[in-house]
């Protein structure tokens, strides 16, 4: 029996004109010849008129491009910020951030229940090679943020929902603390996406995304954004991101272009699916736990309604006994595909403990709640109807 749901039991509010703008913002019709779409600017770099005097803003693709600066002014809208810097991946964007600490600075992060690529970067080449401290606190409590600052703190850097406890932190009371401290706060948007949450109207400096996942939305092409407001800030992080080089393939700044057209259509109908799939979750006798923001038993529901506009479509779920029974669960669907990341429209499961997050030590691991019966799902767009027949049947070969 699929659950009956009304649109307001998932979504708790939708921002202003979002697909108009995903649609139409820096994407007028080429003037030349009409093109509806921006068009593939290849070249990788530009006639000047003379010496120094460029026929316009561009002048090598590294550092800007047509294309590129279309996507960019698009996504700024999205996220409610003036400026964006576009990256050839979501670590290409972490890494130009913590690029501007310097050695003996500080960077507050939440624990170890944060995406792998940034926990790495931080540990293996912040604290190892660069000599910046990085510690690790649960900063959903705002209380463990404050014991933690010193005058060393730079960046506070935030990820809610969490990977995979999805986790909630409240955005505005730990960017309020910040600003008390003159501390710079980082928010990683990417399991909320720009449609669900919008971290620059909550206090943040930075928002940033893996566009990767669900602003690509089609598994088919790897890049990251960030966007903030203040001028000064970006073009700080403008000069870290030409001189590091993550500039994205400007091909795939098309294929992000075209996706940002149905984010909404997409997101809306995932986090439809995902609250669905959590109720059936629930309610089977062979699951033991589920954790979905947008259900009311999230210890974090409240919070999820004042911050986002839904739940999302990402799912974490505890099977019934150990290992050996999620490897049958696994091996037994046919609709889900067993596969690392997440966002597409296609339905995707992974066990973190041995995948995502399998570079973590076991004990930490099992702190955090990351035992190897715990699965995260990314729920896609496929009939909802199917994907719980597909679990059901799935769930029954574990036994």
């Amino acid at each position: 029996m699929i659950p009956q749901v009304q649109e307001t039991d998932y979504l708790y509010s939708m921002p202003k004109s979002f697909s108009t703008r995903a649609i139409h913002t820096a994407q007028h019709a080429e003037p030349i010849h009409g093109s509806v779409n921006v068009p593939i600017h290849l070249s990788t770099t530009y006639k000047q008129r003379g010496p120094g005097q460029p026929y316009s803003t561009f002048d090598y693709t590294r550092c800007g491009n047509p294309t590129r600066a279309a996507l960019e002014e698009c996504i700024a809208d999205l996220e409610n910020s003036k400026h964006c810097i576009t990256f050839s991946s979501g670590c290409a964007a972490i890494s130009c951030i913590i690029n501007t600490c310097k050695n003996g600075e500080q960077i507050i992060c939440c624990d170890d229940v944060v995406y792998g690529g940034t926990q790495r970067y931080m540990r293996n080449f912040s604290v190892k090679n660069h000599g910046i401290d990085v510690l690790f606190v649960d900063i959903t409590d705002p209380q463990s943020v404050v014991k933690t600052i010193t005058e060393k703190t730079k960046i506070i850097w935030i990820e809610t929902p969490t990977n995979p406890t999805l986790k909630i932190v409240d955005i505005s009371a730990v960017c309020k603390i910040a600003k008390e401290n003159k501390i710079l706060t980082v928010v990683d948007n990417t399991f909320a996406t720009p449609y669900l949450q919008t971290p620059s109207d909550l206090g943040a400096d930075i928002s940033i995304n893996s566009g990767t996942k669900y602003m690509g939305g089609h598994d088919d092409v790897v890049f990251g954004s960030l966007t903030c407001n203040d001028k000064e800030l970006y073009d700080r992080l403008y000069f870290s991101a030409k001189s590091q080089g993550g500039c994205p393939s400007i091909f795939d700044c098309y294929l992000i272009m075209r996706s940002l057209k149905t984010l909404e259509l997409r997101v809306k109908q995932a986090t439809k699916n995902a609250y669905i799939f959590a109720k059936y979750l629930e309610g089977n006798p062979l699951v033991e736990k589920v954790i979905y923001p947008g259900l009311s038993s999230h210890p974090q529901h409240e919070l999820v309604k004042r911050q986002q506009r839904g739940g999302g479509a990402m799912i974490s779920f505890y099977v019934k006994g150990g290992f050996e029974e999620t490897s049958k669960l696994l091996k037994a669907l046919k609709i889900f595909t067993l596969a690392e990341s997440l966002g597409g429209v296609e339905s995707l499961i992974e066990v973190p403990s041995v995948m995502t997050h399998g570079s973590i030590p076991v004990d930490v691991r099992n702190q955090l709640g990351i035992t190897d019966n715990m699965v995260r799902v990314s729920i896609g767009i496929e009939n909802v109807e199917d994907l719980i027949q597909d679990m059901e049947e799935a769930l029954k070969s574990t036994q």
